[in-house]
């Protein structure tokens, strides 16, 4: 393996085709990344049909199914493929800032009874249900309207479509290309957290690092604010293994050999990936409104506990962003503008001042990139900027990124020492299963904060606050 180091956060991998992998990272970072299939599936990657540029990994990558996490590729949108596995199984899996005019000494004291009420209002862990009265009606014109649909039905403020991306709906949703098998596990999920490493906290900015873009933002030191990180749960993740499986058959009828079958594809344009397309943008309205619902939960536990309006305590959307998720773009690519599906698979869109595609308050600025820090650490909020316009399609990382798996963590990290932890640093967690507790520790992640100076080092985004959470509901 050929790796060649251009600058002192980006190395570039030789595959001996005609696409090449870039690595944004540390000398540390890439020594870990050398530990697993990260590199070698995004070299594998380098071999798809119609990619358009290098095959990216972000300083969070690591190996996952077919294609790593913290990846990024792009394919020409007229000739080229989309790829499931580039994706990943939780559509639209993205992270949602509520801010508020609360500082941290008004909530000392409360915060207790305020996880009490987030854990009760916001359902988490394996298969949680919220029951407020959806129906499979309902689900579908969840699925094709996404946001709006459900701020019609009471759950959400029409203002909160501006600070969405997509405004809270991608076009071309086909509901009619989703199996009965997810219309079943959707239906009652909407509005819940789910597992694994999803979370809702609760953070008081501790730091700013770009006064003028913290202002626009509407930051500052000591504010409190909300984090929200989930996706399209059992929905999505049924959409992503129906369709892995139905281009099994594709590529046995096409004659197409991979060199890994867990990045089966199919050509834009055929019948199979246009139904994925539908399928899949169904997942990523979904994930916009599950996180929309939240948001009304969120809003009620803050009513509940500090006897106010959420209105009356500030609580707006700073931005909702996706990191799992496959979308046409227009890039500049040689010195010539092209459309392109770009996958980005744990990668978070970045755009920089100026594209359309960011609402108005932000376009002299450039967008909103919200990342989450494993539990017990921080989170942060980064702002796009020029490089990742020039270089990623402009994507950036989307969190700290494992180094250990959960077996591994179960084994090697007792609930203890998490739970002390958590103590010391004044954390309080509220959690549906407690061996989860194990499986996503701070140990099992990288720095946070290396993550995303090397995304700032790079020119890929700026960073604009580091914030610290108060309390902590996982599933």
């Amino acid at each position: 393996m050929n790796i060649t180091k251009l600058s002192e956060v980006k190395f570039k991998v030789e595959t001996g085709g005609n696409i090449d992998v870039v690595i944004y990272s540390k000398d540390e970072m890439l020594e870990k990344m050398r530990k697993d299939r990260t590199i070698p599936q995004a070299m594998n990657a380098a071999t798809l049909p119609g990619l358009v540029g290098n095959v990216l990994i972000m300083p969070d990558g690591h190996e996952g199914y077919g294609f790593p996490v913290g990846g990024v590729a792009a394919f020409d949108a007229d000739n080229g493929i989309i790829s499931p596995g580039a994706i990943g199984f939780d559509i639209n899996c993205g992270v949602r800032l509520i801010k508020t005019n609360l500082e941290e000494k008004d909530v000392r004291g409360y915060i207790d009874k305020l996880a009490d009420s987030l854990f009760k209002n916001v359902p988490s862990g394996v298969g949680s249900k919220l029951k407020i009265g959806l129906t499979p009606k309902d689900l579908e014109k969840v699925a094709e309207e996404g946001v709006e649909y459900i701020i019609r039905k009471g759950h959400g403020l029409h203002e909160d479509i501006e600070d969405i991306e997509e405004n809270g709906v991608i076009a071309g949703a086909d509901f009619s290309k989703v199996s009965d098998m997810a219309k079943s596990r959707g239906v009652h999920e909407l509005g819940t957290l789910g597992a694994g490493n999803h979370f809702l906290e609760v953070q008081r900015v501790e730091s700013i690092f770009n006064e003028k873009i913290a202002k626009e933002y509407g930051l500052h030191k000591g504010q409190i604010v909300v984090m929200v990180h989930t996706g399209s749960r059992g929905f999505g993740h049924q959409i992503c293994s129906d369709y892995l499986k139905r281009l099994v058959e594709y590529q046995k009828e096409q004659g197409i050999k991979l060199i890994d079958p867990e990045l089966s594809y199919a050509e834009i344009g055929s019948k199979e990936a246009e139904d994925y397309i539908a399928a899949m943008n169904c997942g990523v309205n979904y994930a916009f409104t599950n996180r929309e619902i939240i948001t009304w939960s969120v809003r009620r536990s803050f009513e509940e506990i500090f006897g106010r309006s959420f209105d009356a305590m500030g609580m707006e959307i700073l931005y909702d962003v996706a990191h799992n998720i496959a979308k046409r773009e227009e890039h500049r690519v040689d010195g010539k503008r092209m459309n392109v599906y770009v996958h980005r698979k744990g990668a978070t869109r970045a755009f920089a001042e100026g594209r359309e595609e960011i609402p108005k308050k932000y376009r002299r600025i450039g967008q909103p990139v919200i990342i989450p820090g494993s539990m017990g650490t921080a989170s942060y909020v980064l702002s796009g900027d020029d490089g990742a316009m020039r270089e990623t399609f402009g994507s950036t990382c989307h969190g700290s990124g494992r180094v250990m798996s959960r077996h591994q963590a179960l084994r090697e990290i007792s609930q203890d020492k998490t739970f002390d932890s958590l103590k010391s640093k004044g954390i309080i967690i509220r959690v549906k299963t407690r061996k989860l507790i194990s499986e996503e520790s701070e140990w099992v992640y990288k720095n946070v904060d290396d993550v995303v100076g090397v995304v700032q080092e790079a020119g890929l985004s700026k960073i604009v606050s580091r914030n610290v959470p108060l309390c902590v509901i996982k599933g």
